[in-house]
């Protein structure tokens, strides 16, 4: 199956998942399917990856890039006064700023790597992205926590973190206990041969529902109005422009020697948004609902289904866009063109209102 066989093949179970969503109209049965991919296919896939795990010292750089990539991401959407701009409400800018650092790879971009570039290219993502999986599945999880403590502290304005309740929710969040149990089989030399046959192949099967249940999940969870499609746009073009930029800073300091190397650089950045930031969102929200009627909400899950449902085919365009244009995009001076023209685009909704505003004040 090609690269864009196998695209379509996703988009389509998204799609499916839209259609039948008023099959599975009730929250409660939309819950059912989330607990599954929360406590089932999630925590099966975090565990095959990490224990997969073949790394040398001599490739540390390729995740750390990753990890800055994202680290960078997430400074400059926390900080820069896109929220005023957009006039977004809080809800929905924290979910924005959870969500776009993050990166899947594997959805989005392993397809057309291995279509395009071959399976040393792909071994290569698979590195970068243990960079991206420190921050979607601890770095992310800790600001979501720190988010929702913040708001939810029980003295006035104390903001002061409980130590019994962050581990509490760590210990009640079957990701963590996953990723605890895949550090320590690491930290003894064992690996995902090492378990039993029986026992692999058990998690194997949940692993599999992870992907058809989770874009399923998407397209039932889909609830667009038109201003949240500006909006989501307007910030799938920040993040693709600011990514394009990276990309050009690093084939300036790190030239590749060859075609496949530096169209890697520009297409990683290029992914989709993870899902596993929303899985942190959900606990979130879990630890929310007990608190009952006092609760104030750090984020907005029906927003977030949205982000992610634009950001898989948004990120396939992109993506099928830089291989099929040879090799333009090997130049640094393309690649940070784009950059300037994709950053421009995304702030135009919201400077356009400013403009008119001074040029009213000036008028008079």
């Amino acid at each position: 199956m090609s690269s864009l066989e196998t695209t379509l093949s996703l988009l389509l179970l998204m799609a499916l998942g839209f259609f039948f969503r008023n099959r599975i109209s009730s929250k409660d049965q939309r819950e059912g399917v989330r607990i599954i991919i929360l406590s089932l296919a999630l925590p099966a896939t975090i565990f095959i990856a990490l224990v997969k795990v073949n790394f040398t010292a001599s490739l540390i750089i390729i995740p750390v890039l990753a990890l800055v990539f994202n680290l960078v991401m997430f400074a400059l959407i926390s900080r820069l006064p896109l929220q005023s701009m957009f006039h977004i409400p809080d809800q929905q800018y924290r979910t924005l700023v959870l969500l776009l650092p993050s990166l899947a790879p594997g959805l989005s971009c392993f397809p057309f790597i291995l279509e395009y570039s071959g399976e040393d290219k792909v071994a290569l993502a698979a590195l970068a992205d243990l960079g991206n999986k420190i921050f979607v599945l601890i770095i992310a999880y800790v600001i979501a926590m720190r988010w929702y403590f913040r708001l939810n502290s029980r003295g006035e304005g104390s903001g002061k973190v409980n130590i019994k309740d962050v581990v509490r929710s760590l210990i009640n969040e079957p990701v963590n206990t996953v990723i605890a149990v895949a550090i320590l089989m690491l930290a003894f030399g064992l690996n995902y041969t090492s378990l039993p046959g029986f026992l692999r192949a058990g998690i194997d099967k949940v692993s599999l529902l992870m992907t058809p249940l989770v874009l399923l999940f998407i397209g039932m969870s889909i609830r667009l109005t038109w201003q949240q499609v500006k909006t989501i746009f307007s910030f799938l073009l920040f993040r693709s422009g600011i990514a394009f930029l990276m990309s050009g800073l690093l084939l300036w300091l790190l030239p590749p020697q060859d075609l496949a190397t530096a169209l890697l650089i520009v297409v990683f950045p290029q992914s989709a948004t993870s899902f596993w930031p929303y899985s942190h969102m959900a606990a979130v929200s879990g630890l929310e609902n007990k608190q009952g009627e006092q609760r104030v909400r750090t984020f907005d899950l029906d927003f977030a289904m949205n982000v992610l449902g634009c950001s898989m085919p948004f990120s396939v365009v992109m993506i099928l866009f830089i291989y099929t244009t040879g090799d333009l995009f090997t130049r640094t001076v393309a690649v940070t063109g784009t950059a300037g023209l994709l950053i421009l685009l995304a702030l135009l909704p919201g400077l356009l209102p400013i403009f008119r505003t001074v040029k009213l004040a000036h008028g008079k």
